[in-house]
């Protein structure tokens, strides 16, 4: 199955593909090849080459360093980009808070916040989570008090992604205990560095620190870095969650790891001496990705043309994280006993071939992929309702 593209189309991504021949540094996509971490300095190296291109925002209004791409155009840079190995940049800066920023902010939180951003001066994470407000976050119980022209903060945030590195968090609080839970909540901009900010590391049964908690002490936030208007964060959120609803197929990473498939399966064969047969798994895992890339991209031309996309989004959701899930077993199955002695030490080396090492962990962390930004169940329910009619 073929999908065509447009003249215009095609000179596009041959155009994307060029530049990323050419200006995506080895060692940054050797690490993204191998399932490696590519640390904050690394990202910082390639966020500030797309942002000399002009690249780093795709999904910003031009007039705040954006782009102007269409969604298909979109589609097809992050396509070749995955393709080539390249990192995806902060989705905390790049794909929430600035586009509430740019949705909602004044010109001088624009002016301040936008262009650091977009050059990587400035590292974001996210204070949405509570210990009893994970998926209910109408219940978050951290406090802001008006304080004059502050905010006093009080209470905590958990499962807070990159809160190590980050510069700054933007936060849902409780500034008005006595309204409705949903329209008593502020959204605020608080600087890491702030007297009081305090962030705890989360080990997961790895080893590693995945999360952190974030504890705010009589934490003094100027009432300026509020985004939107008070009590009324509850609709900055909700605009932050849905700014990407149509790019949610994954179609660009799993065309990566089909690739990475057909790649490994050489490396084992000559490993070993031994064919494997999986040309039957690899050929339903690319017939489904064809179908779903051709979904895809037909719901983004539709709204390209400016017609009106309902529930259709959540089948995408639904079907290609399932697909990256798949792709995973299909590589553990490939580099099978090696799979067992997982992410090494920096002074060991693999037991096993280079490709081999990150595996296990792609595996485990992507079982998330169908809880993560709306379990399966949810968006079985949203087809059934809204597309079926059931």
């Amino acid at each position: 199955m073929q999908i065509a593209l447009t003249p215009e189309q095609a000179a596009f991504d041959g155009k994307v593909r060029t530049f990323l021949d050419e200006k995506l540094p080895a060692e940054i996509s050797g690490r993204v090849k191998l399932g490696k971490a590519v640390g904050k300095e690394m990202l910082g190296t390639w966020t500030r080459i797309l942002n000399e291109q002009g690249w780093a925002a795709p999904n910003w209004p031009a007039e705040h360093g954006g782009t102007g791409w269409t969604l298909v155009e979109r589609h097809l840079f992050d396509v070749a980009c995955r393709a080539a190995h390249a990192p995806q940049l902060s989705g905390f800066g790049f794909n929430m808070v600035g586009p509430a920023i740019i949705r909602y902010g004044s010109d001088a939180q624009k002016a301040g916040f936008l262009p650091k951003i977009l050059n990587a001066d400035l590292w974001w994470c996210q204070g949405y989570s509570e210990p009893q407000a994970g998926s209910d976050l109408a219940t978050v119980r951290t406090r802001a008090e008006r304080d004059g022209d502050e905010y006093l903060v009080n209470g905590s945030k958990i499962w807070t992604s990159a809160a190590e590195d980050a510069d700054w968090i933007f936060a849902l609080v409780r500034t008005d205990p006595a309204a409705k839970p949903q329209r008593g909540i502020s959204f605020l901009l608080i600087d890491m560095a702030t007297p009081g900010v305090t962030v705890e590391p989360l080990i997961a049964f790895n080893g590693k620190r995945l999360w952190n908690q974030v504890f705010f002490e009589d934490v003094r936030v100027p009432v300026a870095n509020r985004l939107g208007e008070e009590n009324h964060g509850w609709t900055v959120a909700k605009s932050l969650l849905g700014d990407e609803r149509l790019l949610v197929s994954r179609v660009a990473e799993n065309r990566r790891m089909l690739g990475r498939i057909l790649e490994v399966m050489t490396e084992v064969q000559a490993e070993t001496g031994v064919a494997i047969p999986i040309a039957d798994r690899v050929s339903e895992l690319t017939i489904r990705l064809s179908a779903l890339e051709m979904t895809s991209l037909r719901i983004l031309a539709e709204a390209d043309r400016g017609g009106q996309i309902g529930a259709e989004p959540s089948m995408l959701k639904l079907k290609g994280s399932e697909l990256v899930q798949d792709m995973d077993r299909l590589l553990a199955d490939l580099v099978g006993h090696w799979l067992l002695p997982v992410d090494s030490g920096p002074a060991e080396q693999p037991v096993g071939p280079d490709s081999a090492e990150y595996v296990a962990s792609g595996l485990f962390h992507h079982r998330g992929y169908t809880i993560a930004g709306g379990t399966s169940e949810v968006q079985h329910n949203i087809i059934a309702k809204q597309v079926l009619g059931l």
